[in-house]
């Protein structure tokens, strides 16, 4: 299985750099095999069935892209130096693991002023990235880190334009709940209140899972042969009660559908004993073709980078032909792709 058989060309001018507006009219390819409909998600309550199952996840981007001074005073004098930081995750001694740019500039030891309330101190570096530990704590922290960071949108983004106000709301979820995300679970920013209480009134239930989406989601895969590719980590919880409700309607014959990647591998994650039961944990599944999906039964979610390890999870769950056909309909249609593009609700052949 080679990293060619996941490429397509994609015109630049389909990515999009801003979000459908509102929410819920962006529009919505239905894939049911190979059969392909063109909707908007709107139509999400027509097109679910009463009994069906959505899983969210509800983790909340926090603003973790910093910019800030670090000041340095020798013989010669004072020197300052631009410093960029995404924070990345809390560690366990209480500092952030951050990707630093340049990193070179920064001696442990130093530190650098990110916004008036906010300074962190470099304490140690390890494979590339920085252990910063910051001035506050808890709210004060959040508060601080809410006014000086911006939110870290992907490098694809990013490189057309800088983070904005807009942002704080068009990149976060309105049903997110536990901080801790450096990307948006992206399927999910199609939804507003109004359409989920439209789609509970159909009769379709939600449950709330929690996986930290990760700078790694955006790492390229570098191997030819796929199956020999490393996956970045992700902290996730499934509780006792999401996994009991996802087995009660498996039970009764309704449908799991996850809304976006993050929440499939992680349900995926906690049914690799068979049956989903509730965990925590780091999970780095990869999902290639051939993985034995044990809960997924459709998924709803956006158009994927080539070359991806996204684009692999899409191919195993409808086959590597079928993607190929849905993304080159995308293409013809000119469907937005990425973080703030369409989407799609892909429901396989039965099996």
């Amino acid at each position: 299985m080679k990293l060619s058989d996941f490429d397509f060309d994609l015109p630049e001018e389909l990515i999009a750099t801003r979000p459908a507006v509102p929410r819920t009219s962006a529009r919505l390819l239905v894939a049911e095999g190979s059969a392909v409909t063109d909707r908007i998600v709107s139509d999400l309550p027509d097109l679910l069935q009463p009994g069906d199952r959505l899983v969210l996840n509800d983790t909340r981007v926090i603003p973790a892209r910093l910019t800030g001074t670090r000041v340095r005073m020798s013989a010669q004098g004072r020197t300052e130096a631009r410093i960029d930081a995404t924070l990345l995750e809390p560690r366990s001694d209480g500092t952030w693991s951050a990707l630093i740019r340049p990193l070179k500039k920064l001696r442990v030891g130093e530190s650098v002023r990110f916004g008036a309330d906010l300074d962190a101190v470099l304490e140690g570096t390890d494979e590339g990235q920085g252990h910063l530990r910051f001035n506050l704590a808890g709210d004060d922290f959040d508060a601080a880190l809410n006014a000086a960071g911006a939110m870290p949108l992907p490098p694809y983004i990013a490189a057309r334009r800088p983070a904005d106000a807009r942002d704080h709301t068009d990149y976060q979820t309105v049903f997110a709940r536990n901080k801790g995300a450096v990307a948006a679970p992206t399927a999910s920013l199609h939804f507003d209140e109004v359409l989920l209480a439209r789609i509970a009134a159909r009769g379709v239930a939600f449950t709330h899972v929690t996986l930290h989406v990760g700078a790694g989601t955006f790492l390229p895969v570098k191997v030819d042969d796929v199956t020999t590719h490393r996956m970045h980590a992700e902290r996730g919880r499934v509780s006792a009660e999401a996994a009991a409700e996802i087995r009660q309607t498996k039970a009764r014959g309704g449908r799991i559908i996850p809304v976006g990647t993050t929440a499939l591998r992680l349900i995926e994650t906690a049914a690799q004993d068979g049956e989903i039961g509730a965990w925590e944990g780091d999970t780095d599944i990869f999902i290639y073709p051939g993985f034995e999906f044990r809960v997924t039964d459709a998924l709803m979610t956006n158009f994927h980078l080539p070359k991806s390890t996204l684009m692999m999870l899409v191919s195993a769950l409808m086959g590597p032909q079928t993607v190929r056909d849905i993304y080159a309909h995308a293409i013809n249609r000119r469907y937005r792709f990425f973080s703030y593009g369409d989407s799609s609700l892909l429901i396989p052949q039965k099996r």
